[in-house]
């Protein structure tokens, strides 16, 4: 057989393997998505209430003395810890509601998912089952991943819906542009928790145990960025994701980290092929 045949051949095979290894990847992908699609209801009705209740009281926070007076006499650091600075407008009261809302219950929800669809698997032994198919490592896990979009595109879509069209009807529309840039950015904030949670899942065979450490690396990140901004240790910040994605300041000013966004996008691709190479090696 001449050389340009046998090329020819294994080009061929090498497609047969790539389009196997890509449907594999999508019919995880499909199986998550669809199991997750119940829990991604559930919470996207709740955050949408929640969202709903910062839209009703906010006008009328925003128009009391007695709140703005309160705030000047906290600490600076209170202030910033709860996003405190821009309390006084109604983007600023919705600040409020990202820092709790996004910052550190959904990063943590999808940080906490991405460590327990795998830890979990790994100790009910469940991953045996699935790799006993003829399916590669790096498709489970990418398919895994990739079923995360589910509740972080829903969320994203559901919930500024819910805000835009609120703050209307109260006679306070917000920023239309600044509100669909602020859920935009958030997908690669939420897309880098959800490589390390899944990075840590790949180390700790506990569902659970990975979970809460994934949950605690996300307080941690939202704790630390809060507590030193304006101090000596600010430098601190640059190692959490909150540093990058700044609500506040995009509902308020406008404000865009475009690099911030690159940065988070280019770590969760790092932590991802450190997750896949620490899969392929593992012995489950």
């Amino acid at each position: 057989m001449s050389d340009a045949a046998t090329g020819s051949v294994d080009d061929v095979e090498r497609a047969d393997r790539r389009e196997r290894h890509t449907a594999s990847a999508r019919d995880v992908f499909r199986f998550e998505a669809e199991r997750r699609l119940r829990v991604t209801a559930v919470v996207a009705a709740v955050l949408g209430l929640y969202a709903a209740m910062f839209v009703w009281i906010g006008p009328q926070l925003t128009g009391g003395e007695e709140l703005q007076a309160f705030v000047e006499q906290l600490p600076p650091a209170m202030t910033a810890l709860f996003g405190l600075e821009h309390i006084g407008s109604f983007e600023g009261i919705l600040g409020e509601f990202y820092s709790i809302a996004w910052l550190v219950g959904l990063s943590g929800y999808v940080a906490y998912s991405a460590a327990g669809s795998v830890a979990g698997a790994l100790r009910d032994d469940r991953m045996d089952t699935l790799l006993a198919a003829p399916i590669s490592r790096t498709s489970v896990l990418l398919g895994k991943y990739a079923a995360l979009l589910v509740p972080i595109v829903v969320l994203n879509v559901v919930v500024p819906v819910v805000l835009y069209v609120g703050s209307v009807v109260v006679d306070d529309p917000l920023s239309f542009v600044d509100l669909v840039t602020l859920h935009v950015l958030s997908i690669p904030f939420l897309l880098c928790w959800a490589a390390v949670g899944l990075f840590l899942g790949v180390l700790v065979r506990g569902g659970r145990r990975a979970g809460r450490l994934a949950l605690g690396l996300v307080f941690a990140g939202w704790l630390v960025e809060s507590v030193v901004v304006g101090s000596d240790f600010e430098w601190l910040g640059n190692a959490s994701p909150m540093r990058y994605f700044e609500p506040t300041e995009i509902l308020v000013d406008g404000s865009v980290d475009l690099l911030g966004t690159a940065l988070l996008l280019a770590v969760a691709a790092v932590v991802l092929v450190a997750s896949r190479t620490a899969f392929e090696r593992s012995d489950l």
